[in-house]
């Protein structure tokens, strides 16, 4: 997707804090670039042609479930997320930024730290590694003295921290580290938790100003319901106004009505998300997407219930990360997929074939029993994920087709 054509005027990286001032008054919107290599723009707020006060950010949906969405962010969402977040952590603190500021994630560790008086120690590279997130977090504890430290990161860079010696120390020393942006699996959870990290789980969406579940607990004033369809449902003063749409021209922005995004009985903002989700007194646990289920036989299976149920066992057989996906079959309709990234150093599989491969980790002892198990698994150099780390299925599908293809199986 190219970036949105909206007239306004480009900003570099330092010039975004007293832009976040001028858009939380309402005296410009900032529009976040669709893609990481675009900049952010401040766009004069006459483009609004919506009723009332116009937003104070629109940025553009990850697209893992089809095209890219425009969504607008009242000053007052943003604001709400960022005072929910400093009560749940441990207030106002000195935060490092290592995720593309495009995504609401980066955004709001931009926003958080300038609300908290103090500029983020933002990462030097586009490209993270270990070495690099371990020479930044000790600048920012060094900074910070007595203040608490922050910062957010998705899964697969807490995986490549963990496999590093100096990062896992660096990171042992933030006080609370925010991880969300893809599925978590529970042996991550572990090895963050042995090494002494103090990982807190976020879940949220653009839509919701970013993660405003920490730990399966909503922000204060946040609600969540399970529809009779087992979806997730989130209300309150977080979630979007609206989507919205940029004309060719670059000078309207316009709202769209969506179901997705709506208003209840009582005012409040709602998003219907298509995440399968369970509460158990009132914490939550996110099953994964509607949309991602697999038919396979008949029979529907959830890739994030796989995956989370077979990492750990997994793991100890040298698996660092997995994704479950599907190729075309004709006795299946879908036969199910594994594509695994190995622990780093580590051969998997040298002597075996897919179907093998798949036999023997199928066989361990994973408490997976009664469930479709993959049937196929390949090893890759790297797991498809989208520019925030989120798994890219669509990729991964396409990958496995052609892995298996050249395998012949």
């Amino acid at each position: 997707m190219s970036d949105p054509t909206v007239i306004g005027r480009e900003l570099g990286t330092a010039e975004l804090p007293e832009a976040i001032d001028r858009a939380l008054a309402g005296a410009s919107i900032l529009v976040l670039p669709a893609t990481r290599s675009g900049a952010v723009t401040e766009a004069d707020p006459r483009l609004w042609t919506g009723a009332g006060r116009s937003p104070a950010l629109i940025l553009f949906t990850s697209g893992s479930t089809g095209k890219p969405k425009a969504v607008a962010l009242s000053a007052e969402a943003l604001t709400a997320s960022e005072r929910a977040t400093e009560r749940f952590l441990s207030g106002p603190g000195d935060w490092h930024l290592c995720l593309p500021v495009n995504h609401i994630a980066g955004f709001q560790v931009e926003l958080r730290a300038r609300l908290a008086g103090r500029a983020p120690v933002r990462a030097a590279s586009a490209k993270f590694t270990a070495d690099s997130f371990a020479a930044e977090v000790e600048t920012l504890v060094e900074r910070a003295g007595a203040r608490p430290t922050y910062t957010s990161l998705v899964p697969t860079q807490l995986h490549r921290i963990l496999e590093d010696a100096r990062s896992t120390r660096a990171a042992a020393q933030i006080t609370h580290i925010l991880l969300g942006g893809a599925a978590i699996s529970p042996a991550l959870l572990d090895r963050a938790d042995e090494a002494g990290l103090n990982i807190v789980r976020t879940y949220g969406m653009s839509e919701t100003a970013g993660g405003c579940v920490y730990d399966g607990v909503p922000f204060d004033e946040v609600d969540i319901t399970i529809t009779e369809a087992g979806t997730i449902d989130l209300r309150g003063p977080v979630v979007a106004d609206t989507y919205v749409e940029i004309s060719a021209d670059g000078r309207a922005i316009t709202p769209v009505a969506s179901t997705a995004l709506t208003v209840d009985a009582r005012g409040r903002r709602v998003m219907h998300t298509s995440d399968l989700g369970r509460l158990d007194d009132g914490v939550l646990s996110v099953l994964g997407r509607a949309d991602d289920i697999i038919v396979s036989g008949g029979t529907n299976v959830s890739p994030h219930a796989l995956e989370t149920g077979l990492l750990p066992s997994w793991q100890r057989e040298g698996v660092a990360e997995m994704l479950v996906t599907w190729v075309p079959d004709d006795e299946w309709g879908k036969k199910i997929v594994a594509l695994v990234r190995p622990t780093d150093g580590r051969e998997l599989a040298a002597d075996e074939t897919p179907r093998e491969f798949a036999r023997r980790l199928g066989g361990l002892d994973h408490g997976m029993r009664g469930q479709l198990l993959p049937q196929l698994v390949f090893t890759v150099d790297e797991i498809p994920s989208r520019s925030i780390g989120k798994p890219d299925r669509k990729a991964a599908a396409e990958l496995a087709a052609k892995l298996a293809g050249g395998s012949g199986v």
